[in-house]
């Protein structure tokens, strides 16, 4: 270790000084013993994760991550994920290892295998873990060189590696991770010993492609989870069995919603009472719109390839689209709403005084997802979104994404979801990055691309909005907030984005004529709230468990007689019920009147009318309410009072205050 110094700067401001090439566990050290004992990883400079044993070779920032941590899990996870790969390679020799990431809620290994594993396989690999953990055997790095590391791999026989390994771009690292005797190639970084994995289990076997690609080997991959202590993870399963409980795919089918066919794979068919929740979505939406200006369109759903080869499109996008062929031209379905809104705003000649330019657009939008990434609504190959695309001058940037902001933020609060936003900058395959443009025309589009990030950044500023880098996943015209919503068991779903654009519009030669009659180019917002309608029904199905709010219900209100002799009355009340423009229906089954008002629960009927000869004599009703309970009995026009100020649409609101 070197006697010249560095300085370490943690997260509380202090900064202590150390010898150069002294490891995160020995800047531990020197803090206190507990935290050495707890020490599990480091974070260098905001950012980068490293093992405890790391040296640190320059001045930096350092935050050390402990046991129990959030953050920590992915080590957990991906280190478990190691041990699985070793047991599996001891309890079945000649199998041969993938890869092992950690994902959310857990992780998984892709094997070669013949035959597969069984669930009976899945206890005893558990076993074998178990044992390994007990051992506590530490994680320990190693950088060899690419010969060293080809040497090893092809004598272990292990060919995927060696692909693996040829794909690592020259001048990075090479780095293996040993825990006992087992080795693995791995960027890392992982626990400082499997003594600290106490808490995990194997969940399913599935197959999986190598490399994702139907034209390579079919592989057996093992889904584990994994948690810092049992009862985190039995919090976890519980959740688990929550969520089967709340699979939009069992609420759909319970609630006579939305059903799925093979006659059009992950294409929705919605029934009368799901298309009811959808329209009344795209109804309260329709009203933000009005609040702020945007004028609905209409645009074709099938359009010349060429206007996809003029946006980016078929580049960047080509594999997410459906084509056809009519009268020898090729046609695409539209996967996003951009280019056909581009093309109307570049139909006239247009003026500075006209800007901004607002369109929305509701039509239906195709995209190829493979079958097995598909689920429910969250992941179709048909869908809508409230979409719109914003055309404006750069000084009108701010105050449009601001009353976005608003919006979002306001929709949101109607159905209880709490937020949390993502700044995604330029992915690799973006538009600047074609292969066919020369130097000037790349670094050119460089700046454009700094341009917009550093523009979109100072929005979120200036509206003090907290965001989290997402690095490399914007969209490939442009930087994008990407809005997340957690639901009532706590998962993330990713929902509304907003994407500031000066790419298009140069692909587009779009422009407006400016305040000195000259000619100047207008700057293109892609905004969606909502997001998918699809996804967004899915999630809120979830997320409320079907118990949806009185406005949003199919089926609002449920009226119920004690006796088939009421059924009469029962009739009048439905009608003034629907009269005044409630969803209502009349149970007319000749049941018990404790099985009507269970059908109504099962059914998530929001309210529900009981008659009986009293009320019929009173001209009232008995209101059972499912969020506010039994309400008793009550003047029929009260009740009703009291049903439409629920089932009205909530009411717009665009403070802009963060």
């Amino acid at each position: 270790m070197s006697t010249e110094l560095i300085a370490i700067t943690l997260p509380d401001g202090s900064v202590r000084e150390m010898p150069r090439g002294s490891t995160v566990k020995q800047v531990a050290e020197s803090i206190g013993k507990r935290l050495a004992r707890d020490a599990v990883a480091g974070v260098i400079d905001g950012g980068h994760m490293v093992d405890v044993g790391t040296p640190l070779v320059a001045s930096c920032t350092l935050r050390i991550l402990t046991v129990g941590s959030d953050e920590g899990l992915e080590l957990v996870r991906h280190s478990t994920a190691h041990v699985m790969a070793s047991a599996v390679q001891k309890i079945f020799p000649g199998t041969q290892v993938t890869i092992g990431p950690s994902i959310e809620a857990g992780f998984y290994y892709d094997f070669k295998r013949d035959g597969g594993f069984t669930p009976e396989d899945l206890e005893r690999i558990e076993v074998e873990m178990r044992a390994i953990a007990l051992r506590d055997e530490p994680f320990v790095r190693e950088e060899v060189t690419r010969e060293q590391a080809k040497a090893l791999f092809t004598k272990l026989g292990e060919q995927f590696k060696l692909e693996l390994l040829d794909a690592i771009p020259a001048g990075e690292a090479v780095s293996l991770y040993r825990h006992g005797d087992w080795v693995d190639l791995c960027r890392g970084p992982h626990v400082p010993r499997t003594g600290l994995l106490k808490a995990f289990k194997l969940t399913h076997v599935s197959g999986a492609y190598w490399r994702g690609d139907e034209r390579n080997p079919m592989l057996a991959r093992i889904y584990g989870t994994a948690f810092w202590d049992q009862k985190a993870l039995d919090a976890h399963f519980a959740l688990q069995e929550e969520a089967k409980k709340r699979d939009h795919r069992k609420i759909g089918q319970d609630l006579d919603l939305f059903f799925f066919h093979p006659i059009a794979p992950a294409m929705p068919f919605f029934t009368p009472k799901g298309t009811q929740i959808y329209n009344t979505l795209v109804e309260l939406v329709r009203k933000y719109y009005a609040a702020t200006g945007m004028g609905e369109v209409i645009t074709p759903q099938l359009v010349d390839v060429d206007l996809f080869r003029r946006s980016g499109h078929l580049a960047n996008y080509k594999d997410a689209m459906f084509f056809s062929q009519v009268d020898e031209r090729e046609y695409g379905m539209k996967p996003m709403n951009c280019p056909c809104h581009a093309l109307m705003f570049a139909e006239r000649k247009r003026s500075y005084r006209e800007l901004p330019i607002r369109y929305a657009d509701f039509g239906r939008l195709h995209r190829y997802e493979r079958s097995g990434v598909t689920a429910g609504l969250t992941r179709v190959r048909s869908f809508c979104q409230d979409d719109a695309h914003i055309f404006c001058r750069e000084d009108q940037i701010a105050p449009e994404i601001k009353t976005q902001l608003a919006m979002v933020r306001d929709l949101y609060h109607h159905f209880g979801l709490e937020m949390r936003v993502q700044f995604s900058t330029r992915p690799e395959k973006s538009l600047g990055r074609e292969p066919d443009l020369s130097d000037a025309e790349r670094a050119e589009w460089d700046g454009v691309w700094k341009h917009a990030e550093a523009t979109l950044e100072g929005v979120c500023k200036a509206e003090g909005l907290v965001t989290v880098l997402n690095a490399g996943d914007g969209a490939f015209y442009g930087p994008k907030l990407d809005f997340q919503v957690k639901d009532a068991l706590g998962r993330w779903h990713q929902l509304s984005t907003i994407q500031l654009d000066f790419g298009m519009p140069r692909r587009f030669e779009l422009s407006y004529t400016n305040e000195q009659s000259g000619e100047s180019r207008p700057v293109m917002i892609h905004r969606a709230i909502l997001g998918s309608l699809e996804r967004f029904i899915g999630i809120l199905l979830e997320h409320t468990a079907g118990d949806l709010p009185v406005w949003l219900a199919p089926e609002q209100a449920r009226v119920l007689t004690v006796n088939d002799e009421l059924q009469d009355y029962g009739r009048e009340v439905t009608a003034a019920l629907k009269a005044k423009g409630l969803r209502a229906t009349l149970e007319e089954r000749n049941e018990k009147l404790g099985f009507k008002i269970r059908e109504a629960e099962l059914h998530k009927i929001p309210l529900v009318l009981v008659l009986g000869t009293k009320e019929k004599e009173a001209g009232a009703v008995s209101l059972r309410w499912r969020k506010r309970g039994d309400l008793g009995q009550m003047p029929l026009d009260h009740a009703i009072s009291l049903m439409l100020e629920a089932a009205t649409l909530p009411s717009v609101s665009l403070e802009t205050k963060s």
